[in-house]
């Protein structure tokens, strides 16, 4: 589907690895689709380069690499690039903003402007931006980290909203973007096999796990300032959290699927600080082995405290004190150098009440939905059938949802979704004021009690953390799933 009109998206930080990795191959995905109005224009900000020979000089050399798996169509790509400006501005300097505001004069339609930089830069830009009035009639997109904590979050969150509308304001996480947890929002609301079970009295518990291979890469002064807590719970898994708990919306327009989300995240159970050791594991990867590679430690990469204290692994339980989920413990995790790269939402279903087939029946984990968002993108439904041959002897089966097999049209990038989204006018899929707020409110005694107390548990990298994040499940009568899928 096309974008609904003409548009000129502004990309500020136009030369940095987001744009190279994600925002211009997105958009080039969309325009190869068809899907961008074709007086649609991209206008990308930046200080690195001269003019827009250049800047399309190193458009060519960085970001075709980060194209399309299929490969690119020469044809498209002439035809993307020919919609690209370049706006040479720094920031320091009004008078660029005056430049950029004259580039724009010509350009019909919405303007979005995307905030690829750093948080720091996200008010003065919008400050300047309000200086030559191009903060009417526009929509602006905040990457995260939004803030380091509540109170630095709610002071970015007050100088924006004085100049963009809450409307205006679209707070991006990109797993909202991803198929899978689109599909499970049709899984839950478009069927009723699933929605009767997906209650307290069929659920024993419920894991989301994000686990990465890779380590802090060449980002240690960001990371050891932010740390797994910041970095991945306080959006990514609780935004998962609030989409696998929330009651059904009367509609999916925007706010009623935020409103329903933000219930969860205010119904979330409040952490004690003197319960936070029982229900809160940090850890720090030592040296280790990756695939067969060695890897070194978190405290001595690049950028990195050699006395740290930051954790690069998080895994918490977590509960929901309203009706429906009433007892059932949710456990998050996330991490770094862990044994696999995978991102996934395990629901637990309960055992049989009674057994007329054999203890096998009883077992914990026996009927289990699994809905995977990388690598691949799968939902694979476990139960228990007979196996072949004499006596009753069960054994677990699965039925899988490969999308890549069932559709065979090729699945939109979180990144390429979103992005249409935004040019759209689309808020549903991101984070309104209120659920960062809520987010933030429920992490800040962990971030408080973790800044006072001692260092993370070490972990080996290529492991899959420290030993109690397995114990803290298995008090549960339960443990992670860490099976090849």
């Amino acid at each position: 589907m096309q974008t609904d009109s003409s548009f000129t998206f502004v990309l500020f930080g136009g030369t940095g690895d987001l744009s190279m990795r994600k925002i211009l191959p997105a958009l080039y995905e969309a325009h190869r689709a068809g899907m961008l109005a074709a007086s649609g224009k991209i206008v990308a900000v930046a200080r690195h380069e001269e003019d827009r020979a250049g800047y399309l000089q190193w458009v060519n050399e960085h970001v075709k690499a980060h194209v399309a798996k299929s490969g690119i169509d020469e044809n498209a790509w002439a035809s993307f690039v020919d919609r690209i400006e370049y706006v040479k501005l720094d920031l320091g300097k009004a008078e660029d903003f005056v430049k950029l505001r004259d580039a724009l004069q010509d350009h019909a339609g919405t303007r979005v402007f995307y905030l690829a930089t750093g948080p720091s830069l996200f008010v003065p830009i919008c400050h300047a931006l309000a200086s030559v009035g191009l903060n009417q009639n526009a929509r602006i997109v905040l990457e995260k980290p939004l803030g380091y904590d509540l109170r630095s979050s709610n002071a970015i969150n007050d100088a924006v909203g004085e100049i963009f509308a809450e409307e205006q304001i679209y707070r991006i996480d990109h797993y909202l973007g991803k198929e899978p947890v689109q599909n499970l929002l049709a899984l839950r609301f478009g069927n009723a096999l699933f929605e009767p079970l997906w209650r307290r009295e069929w659920v024993e518990s419920i894991q989301i796990t994000i686990a990465e291979e890779l380590g802090v890469e060449a980002r240690g002064d960001f990371y050891d300032n932010t740390g797994a807590l910041r970095d991945m719970v306080q959006n990514h898994l609780l935004q998962l959290l609030s989409i696998v708990a929330m009651e059904p919306p009367h509609s999916m327009d925007s706010d009623s699927v935020r409103d329903e989300k933000l219930r969860v995240l205010r119904a979330l159970k409040p952490i004690d600080p003197r319960d936070i050791s029982k229900v809160a594991v940090r850890g720090q990867y030592h040296a280790g082995v990756i695939r067969g590679t060695s890897v070194p430690a978190y405290a001595t990469e690049s950028g990195v405290k050699t006395d740290s204290a930051t954790e690069t692994f998080v895994a918490l339980k977590v509960e929901i004190e309203n009706w429906r989920w009433a007892g059932v413990p949710f456990f998050l995790r996330t991490g770094k150098r862990l044994a696999d790269r995978v991102a996934e939402i395990v629901v637990n279903f309960r055992a049989v009440p009674h057994s007329a087939l054999g203890a096998s029946a009883l077992r914990a984990g026996a009927n289990r939905l699994v809905i995977r968002l990388q690598p691949n993108e799968t939902i694979r439904l476990y139960c228990l059938a007979k196996k072949p041959g004499e006596g009753m002897n069960l054994s677990s089966v699965h039925l899988d949802l490969a999308f890549d097999q069932f559709f065979k049209e090729g699945q939109m990038e979180a990144y390429q979704r979103l992005l249409l989204d935004v040019i759209n006018g689309r808020l549903a899929l991101f984070v309104r004021r209120d659920e960062q707020e809520a987010a933030w409110k429920w992490v800040e005694p962990i971030l408080n009690e973790w800044a006072a107390s001692g260092k993370p548990k070490p972990y080996a990298a290529g492991t899959w953390g420290p030993a109690a994040a397995s114990a803290m499940l298995a008090q549960h009568g339960t443990c992670w799933l860490e099976e090849e899928n």
